[in-house]
């Protein structure tokens, strides 16, 4: 085909041209620096070719060295505290913070922050040759491995980020097997099953159970892994004899790619799928080998369709919100709640500010889309605010400090300054996401005395009351923009029970319209009012999401912790994030970023 016509509006592109277009098929792999220490089956973590780590393995005998990688040479950093091998196998976690756990004869579990281990709490049934996926310091879960004197497991523990916690169990029990991804989305690929052989079972975890998935084409044991359970690459390995050969997987099925330089097995590894890399392996291996995919997803381009000469098919890129998941984000420097309205930005450049801790707080967090950064304080400590805008350029209203007030702030970027004040003094409703700093709804609240269903909307220079909502509430939720939004359940009173009430707003007036599914208040909230998404909840269960599609509402993946009354936010429903909070009474630091995969469909053309 050497011509190409405009689709329906959408331009059409050759494979080679298209940014957006996968070119994982044609991925290659080629030589890295070496390691300083050489060994096999120690730990590894990262998210790319210039951030990983490498820790602990054998040379033969266990080693505690930690080195990481800048894309070209290998650094020593500070060792383990205690020199281990066949620990955990697979990828996750970053080059800031990662965990590393047991081995055969040994209990003890140590967390990386970027600088040093630490000794953490041990599982609850010691055992070696697991897996891990999504290691950080807050958030892990370990599954399969051999427990000594009693063979196979197919047990599961989730780390919260102070204790294990034992959840199902695997299908099948195995040991050595790979795994890759988040605490609430992840793979297990391969492994040693009875009696002693390697084994193809896939299984997926979803946050809290194990299905099963495709299998993987071939036996394997101790390969090397790394990306995610819709993205991943399984590398090497042992059947036995060695292996060099490379399988990807499109969340659906395998595929053979480019084979390595060399089989082996028990190798490092980190990196996502469309690059990643491999370190050392059996015996005492040196090398590494990086892979490299040539064009790859960069960025979320809904309807773009392409012409994908490999395949000989015209290609549409889709993203559907169903299928998104949660995954655990860098913490905030200072635990807080109720800040469920006041999240502002987009999950890699965003803003929470005020909350409360045991007294109420004018803090200001950034975050970059890996950790929260403090900035400059509110000038009034309050809780229970509303906000809306960016990173750089948004608007704080209202709160409690213990007294409820009027008081707006706008942010530009370095300083807070003092605005026109709403009309009703008021805390704890809902508002806007439509990242607008000169524009935006405050919605409902607590006066102090009685709920209020009082809306105003901001100009960028003052407020105006504008029609109330039909029904009085405090703790609402908020998504849109202040001419199209939502305003979602509620908790009435401290006595009565939540809501899932749902009104809608046209920039005139308030309108009854489909409630979502279960009752709760304080939700955190982020899209609009065609593609929208509600999380998080003062009432258990807490993890609940739901996503709303223009016409309904539909439970979709749960969040990886429970928290309500956090801040949250997010520039569509494609790309959330939830922030402190409450689990129970007690407040919470912890992040979670929702992300929705992006998905290529074959367009027919007769």
């Amino acid at each position: 085909m050497s011509t190409y016509k405009e689709i329906k509006g959408f331009k059409v592109q050759t494979l080679a041209s298209d940014t957006t277009a996968s070119g994982i098929s044609s991925a290659t792999w080629a030589s890295g620096g070496n390691l300083n220490t050489g060994r096999d089956q120690g730990g590894g973590a990262g998210v790319s070719l210039t951030a990983t780590i490498v820790f602990g393995g054998g040379a033969p005998s266990a080693v505690a060295n930690t080195e990481s990688y800048n894309g070209s040479a290998w650094t020593e950093l500070n060792d383990l505290n205690t020199a281990r091998k066949q620990a955990t196998f697979g990828q996750g976690g970053t080059s800031t913070s990662a965990l590393y756990g047991t081995q055969s004869g040994g209990s003890n579990v140590e967390s990386w922050n970027g600088s040093s281990w630490s000794e953490i709490a041990e599982f609850n049934t010691a055992r070696y040759a697991h897996s891990m996926a999504g290691a950080s310091n807050t958030s892990s879960v370990v599954f399969g491995g051999e427990i000594p004197g009693a063979g196979y497991s197919a047990l599961t523990e989730t780390w919260n980020g102070s204790s294990w916690t034992e959840v199902s169990d695997l299908a099948t029990a195995r040991n050595s097997g790979t795994g890759v991804g988040t605490t609430n989305a992840g793979l297990y690929v391969g492994g040693q099953i009875p009696p002693n052989a390697a084994g193809n079972q896939v299984e997926s975890w979803n946050g809290s159970s194990w299905s099963e998935l495709t299998e993987i084409g071939y036996n394997v044991r101790n390969a090397a892994g790394f990306g995610t359970y819709t993205e991943a690459v399984i590398a090497g390995g042992l059947t036995p004899p060695p292996l060099a050969t490379v399988q990807y997987w499109d969340g659906s099925s395998w595929a053979e790619v480019n084979d390595m330089s060399a089989a082996k097995y028990g190798m490092m590894s980190g990196g996502v799928a469309t690059s990643g890399l491999v370190a050392g392996g059996y015996p005492a291996i040196v090398s590494t080998e990086e892979f490299v995919a040539p064009s790859t997803f960069s960025k979320i381009n809904l309807g773009q369709v392409y012409y994908n000469s490999g395949s000989n098919a015209f290609k549409v890129t889709e993203q559907s919100v169903p299928g998104g998941t949660w995954a655990s984000g860098g913490a905030l420097n200072t635990a807080r709640m109720e800040n469920f309205g006041n999240g502002v930005g987009i999950q890699t450049a965003a803003g929470i500010s005020g909350g409360y801790t045991t007294a109420n707080v004018a803090l200001h967090e950034q975050y970059n889309g890996t950790a929260w950064t403090e900035a400059t304080d509110l000038n009034t400590a309050r809780g229970g605010t509303w906000a809306d805008g960016t990173q750089s350029a948004s608007w704080v209203a209202g709160g409690v400090t213990p007294s409820y007030v009027t008081n707006t702030e706008t942010w530009n970027g370095s300083a807070w300054s003092e605005v026109n004040e709403i009309n009703t003094a008021r805390a704890f409703g809902g508002g806007t996401t439509g990242r607008s700093s000169t524009a935006g709804l405050v919605v409902a609240g607590y006066t102090g005395t009685a709920n209020t269903g009082k809306t105003e909307t901001w100009d960028g220079t003052s407020w105006t009351e504008v029609n109330d909502l039909n029904v009085a509430r405090r703790k609402a939720g908020g998504f849109g923009t202040s001419t199209a939004a939502f305003a979602m359940g509620a908790a009435p009173s401290p006595s009565a029970p939540a809501t899932n009430l749902v009104e809608s707003w046209n920039g005139t007036s308030w309108t009854e319209t489909t409630e979502f599914n279960t009752g709760r208040g304080a939700v955190g909230a982020a899209g609009t009012t065609t593609s929208g998404l509600i999380f998080g909840s003062e009432q258990t269960p807490r993890q609940i999401t739901e996503a709303w599609n223009g016409t309904a509402w539909s439970e979709v993946n749960d969040m990886g912790v429970s928290q309500g009354n956090s801040a949250g936010a997010g520039g569509t429903s494609l790309l959330a994030f939830i922030a402190g909070g409450t689990n129970g009474s007690t407040a919470v630091a912890n992040t979670e970023e929702w992300t929705v995969p992006e998905a290529n469909n074959t367009i027919t053309v007769s």
